[in-house]
C-alpha cells in the first residue's frame, strides 16, 4: 500500500501491540491467562481525579485470538483518519512472541488494512515492582547473532513485505527500529537487508525509520543509515522540570524504587505548545510522532508517569498543530503512539468516559487542515 501518493493528505501510523491474547510465555512468567487488560483491570486511582482503572467501550475487554476484534479496529482506525497500523514487531534471535494476530492477518487477508512492521528491539524485564523486589528479572534477551540472524529475520517477514497491504514508501516497505543505538551494528543491519530485498524482487530497498530518544539526535542516525526518524514522544511533552534538575530527579525515583516512588505528573495541555518544532519536523527526513494520553500507573504503580488533563478536546489541539505542520510538508508521515497500549494509559480505542472522543479529534484535526481532494 503506498503511502506517498502526493494526495495531500496526513500519513498516520498508528502503532499497533499484539499483547491482548493469553499464550504460554505469559502464563510462564506472569500465571495462566495473562494479558495486558489484567494490569488494566487491577489499576487503582493515585490521587483526587486520577482516571483509573480505564474500561474498554465498543469491543470490551477484546481477545486478539478472535478475528472480528481485528476487523472492528480496522473500522474504528479508518474513522480517526489513520492511514494504517505500525505492528510491533518482536524476534528474538529466531524466537518469536505475539506473532499470531499477525500471522492470522496474512493467511485470511483480513483485516483488509494496511500495515508495516515496528522491530521492538529490547529485551524484556518482568517488570517486578512489588516492595519486596529490587531488581527486575530478565525473561527475554534481545541479541543480535550477525548475518545468518538477519536472513532468518528477512525471511520470516518476507510474506509480509509482499503482501499487498504492506505500507511503502516511493515503493520501499516500511520498516522501523525502536531502539537504533541498541543495536550496535544496525548500519550492517540495514544494507544487508537492503540487499536481500532487492534480490527478492520486491523493492529496491526498504524505507528505514529509527526512533530517537534524544533531541538533536536526528543527524546521528540518519547517518546511521536510517531514511527518517520520528522522535519518542516524551521529547516534546513540556513539564515542569527541566535540563540537570530533569535528570536528577528522573534518577532518584528509580533509585527509590517502589518504597518512596515519586509518581510523575506532566501538563499534557504543554503538548500542543511543543508538539511541533520548526526546522526539525518541517523536515522531510523527520516524521513528528503524536500521542493522544499516558498513564502507565497500571503497569508500574507510583513509579510511573501520567499526563494529567489528556483528553479529546486537549488532543484535538495538539494534533491540529502538528496536522498544520505537516500541511506544508511533502511527506506527510506521522506515527501516532499508540492505537491499544491499554496499560500505558496509551490508546485511541473507545472507553467508558470518553467514547469516540479521541477518534473524532483526530479525524476533526486532520480534515480541518488537510487537502480534501
Amino acid at each position: 500500500m503506498e503511502i506517498k501518493n502526493n494526495d495531500g493528505k496526513a500519513k498516520v501510523l498508528a502503532f499497533y501491540l499484539p499483547q491482548f491474547f493469553p499464550n504460554d510465555f505469559n502464563n510462564k512468567w506472569y500465571g495462566k491467562g495473562y494479558t495486558e487488560w489484567t494490569n488494566v483491570g487491577k489499576a487503582k486511582p493515585l490521587f483526587k481525579g486520577h482516571y483509573e482503572p480505564r474500561v474498554p467501550a465498543d469491543l470490551g475487554y477484546y481477545d486478539l485470538r478472535v478475528p472480528e476484534v481485528a476487523n472492528q479496529q480496522a473500522e474504528l482506525a479508518k474513522e480517526a483518519g489513520v492511514f494504517g497500523f505500525a505492528y510491533w514487531h518482536y524476534w528474538w534471535a529466531g524466537k518469536k512472541l505475539l506473532n499470531e494476530p499477525g500471522e492470522r492477518m496474512l493467511a485470511t487477508g483480513q483485516p483488509d488494512y494496511p500495515f508495516c512492521f515496528a522491530w521492538a528491539n529490547e529485551s524484556w524485564y518482568k517488570k517486578l515492582w512489588n516492595k519486596d523486589k529490587k531488581d527486575d528479572k530478565l525473561i527475554m534477551e534481545q541479541t543480535y547473532p550477525g548475518e545468518e540472524d538477519n536472513i532468518g529475520h528477512f525471511e520470516y517477514c518476507l510474506p509480509f513485505f509482499k503482501d499487498k497491504r504492506y505500507i511503502t514508501f516511493d515503493g520501499r516497505p516500511v520498516f522501523l527500529i525502536y531502539r537504533p543505538l541498541a543495536y550496535t551494528e544496525v548500519s550492517k543491519f540495514m544494507e544487508q537487508w537492503n540487499a536481500l530485498i532487492k534480490q527478492s524482487g520486491v523493492a529496491e530497498s526498504f524505507y528505514f525509520v529509527g526512533m530517537i530518544f534524544k533531541n538533536g539526535d536526528e543527524d546521528r542516525h540518519l547517518a546511521m543509515g536510517f531514511d527518517c526518524v520520528t522522535p519518542q514522544h516524551s521529547l516534546r511533552l513540556s513539564t515542569n522540570y527541566s535540563g540537570l534538575l530533569d535528570h536528577i530527579f528522573t534518577s532518584i525515583r528509580y533509585r527509590l524504587g517502589s518504597k518512596g516512588a515519586i509518581l510523575r505528573r506532566v501538563d499534557y495541555p504543554q503538548y500542543a505548545k511543543t508538539i511541533w518544532k520548526e526546522g526539525v519536523d518541517s523536515r522531510d527526513d523527520v516524521a513528528p510522532q503524536l500521542i493522544p494520553c499516558w498513564d502507565n500507573t497500571p503497569r508500574a504503580g507510583r513509579r510511573g508517569e501520567v499526563y494529567d488533563n489528556a483528553t479529546p478536546d486537549t488532543f484535538y489541539a495538539a494534533s491540529s498543530e502538528l496536522m498544520k505542520g505537516i500541511a506544508k510538508k511533502e511527506n506527510k508521515l506521522v506515527f501516532l503512539k499508540s492505537w491499544n497500549e491499554w496499560a500505558e494509559g496509551n490508546y485511541m480505542e473507545p472507553d467508558l468516559r470518553y467514547g469516540h472522543g479521541f477518534i473524532e479529534a483526530l479525524r476533526k484535526s486532520i480534515d480541518e487542515n488537510m487537502s480534501t481532494k
